[in-house]
C-alpha cells in the first residue's frame, strides 16, 4: 500500500487538509464543517470505493480503500466515511446496490444478532453502531431460516436510541421490529464474523493512523515546549516516552496493514486471514490505550484541555478498539482457533505468511 502512488489516498489526505483540519474542527462548536466535509467526500466517490461501478459505487480495490481509512485516521475523521465504506462493501456481497448518502451496518457487536423471518422482515437489536443517527440507509446482515441475509434497510423504519462513545461520536443502539427491507438477497458463503472481522480491520487502520498523528503531535510539541531553559524533547524521560510512543506506532501500523494486506490478497476469509485480523485488532487496541496514554504524559496538563487537538486523536482510538469486537473478545476468539486446530498446526499457522 505504497500511499505515494495511491491516487485515492492522495484526493482523501487533500480533502481531508482543507476540510477536516482538527483544530478548525475542535474550535466549532456547531458541526458547521461536516456537510462541506461529506460533500466533498462524496463528489469524489470515496464513501463508496468497495462498491463495484455497476452497482452505484467507484470500483476501488480492497487495497485503495484500506489505505484510505488509515488516511481517515490520521486526521480522525468524525463522519461515517468507514461505517459507508463497510456498508457499501457488504451490500456488494449480495450484489445489492448502494444508495447515495451515509450508511452503517448492523450489527456492530459480534454478539448482537438481527433475525429474517418467513414473511421478509427483519427484527432484532444492534448495540453501540456507529453513526446510526446519521445514517439514511443501514446494511444489515441477517439470520434466517435458510441462513445468511443482506439487507438494505431505511434508517428511518428503524428505532434508534442515541449514544456517544468516548470520543463524543455517534455510537447508537438500533431496534428493528418486523421492518421490511428495501432490499433482501441470500449471502452465500458469508457470515457474521467475516463482517465482524472486516470492521476490525478497518478499525486497525483507523487506530493506527491516530497513532501516527499523536506521535507527530507530541514530537513537535516537545520540540516547543521549554522547562528549565531548554526543549523538553532534551530531557531523557521525555525522549524515552517518544521512542516507546514510535514503537507502538508501528506495532499498530505494521499489524494493521499486514492484515488489510492478507484480506486484500485472500480469495477467502481463511483461518490465516483470522489470524491476522483478529491480531491487527488486539495489537492495535492495545496500541491505543498505551499510546494515548504517554501521549498525553508527554503534554502534560495541557493535553487534557477541550481546546488541545489531541483528544481527538486518542479518544477516538480509545473508542474504536470497541467497536466489531473488543481485543478480550477476538482474543479469546484466536486461543479457541489455535486449540481447535491442534499444537502441531500453530507454527504452520503463524508461518502461512
Amino acid at each position: 500500500m505504497a500511499e505515494s502512488d495511491n491516487i485515492v489516498v492522495e484526493t482523501a489526505e487533500k480533502i481531508f487538509a482543507d476540510l477536516a483540519d482538527p483544530q478548525t474542527i475542535n474550535n466549532d462548536k456547531k458541526g458547521s464543517w461536516q456537510a462541506p466535509l461529506w460533500q466533498a467526500l462524496s463528489e469524489a466517490g470515496l464513501p463508496l470505493s468497495w462498491v463495484p461501478d455497476d452497482l452505484g459505487g467507484s470500483g476501488a480495490s480492497l487495497a485503495d480503500g484500506f489505505a484510505l481509512l488509515n488516511a481517515a485516521g490520521r486526521f480522525a475523521v468524525a463522519v461515517p466515511l468507514a461505517e459507508t465504506m463497510l456498508a457499501g462493501w457488504l451490500l456488494a456481497q449480495a450484489k445489492i446496490a448502494s444508495p447515495e448518502g451515509e450508511m452503517t451496518v448492523l450489527p456492530a457487536s459480534p454478539k448482537d444478532r438481527i433475525t429474517l423471518d418467513a414473511d421478509g422482515a427483519l427484527s432484532g437489536r444492534a448495540r453501540g453502531v456507529p453513526f446510526a443517527k446519521a445514517a439514511k440507509h443501514f446494511a444489515v446482515l441477517a439470520h434466517g431460516k435458510d441462513g445468511i441475509s443482506i439487507a438494505l434497510v431505511d434508517a428511518s423504519k428503524g428505532r434508534i436510541e442515541s449514544g456517544l462513545n468516548v470520543g463524543y461520536d455517534h455510537s447508537d443502539t438500533v431496534t428493528l421490529d418486523k421492518v421490511q427491507p428495501v432490499t433482501v438477497k441470500p449471502a452465500k458463503g458469508f457470515d457474521q464474523t467475516t463482517l465482524m472481522l472486516m470492521g476490525g480491520v478497518a478499525r486497525s487502520l483507523q487506530i493506527a493512523g491516530a497513532l501516527e498523528a499523536m506521535l507527530d503531535i507530541s514530537v513537535r510539541y516537545s520540540n516547543e515546549r521549554v522547562a528549565f531553559e531548554k526543549k523538553i524533547s532534551k530531557f531523557q524521560a521525555v525522549q524515552q516516552n517518544l521512542a516507546r510512543l514510535a514503537g507502538e506506532s508501528a506495532a499498530a501500523l505494521a499489524a494493521a496493514t499486514s492484515a488489510a494486506d492478507a484480506i486484500a490478497n485472500a480469495k477467502s476469509f481463511d483461518d490465516e486471514v483470522y489470524l491476522e485480523a483478529a491480531s491487527a485488532k488486539i495489537r492495535c487496541a492495545e496500541a491505543a490505550e498505551k499510546g494515548g496514554a504517554i501521549a498525553h504524559q508527554v503534554h502534560g496538563a495541557i493535553g487534557f484541555t477541550s481546546e488541545h487537538i489531541l483528544h481527538r486523536f486518542s479518544l477516538r482510538a480509545l473508542a474504536w478498539r470497541d467497536d466489531f469486537g473488543s481485543e478480550s473478545h477476538w482474543a479469546v476468539e484466536l486461543g479457541k482457533l489455535v486449540a481447535n486446530r491442534g499444537a502441531d498446526e500453530l507454527w504452520p499457522l503463524v508461518a502461512s505468511r
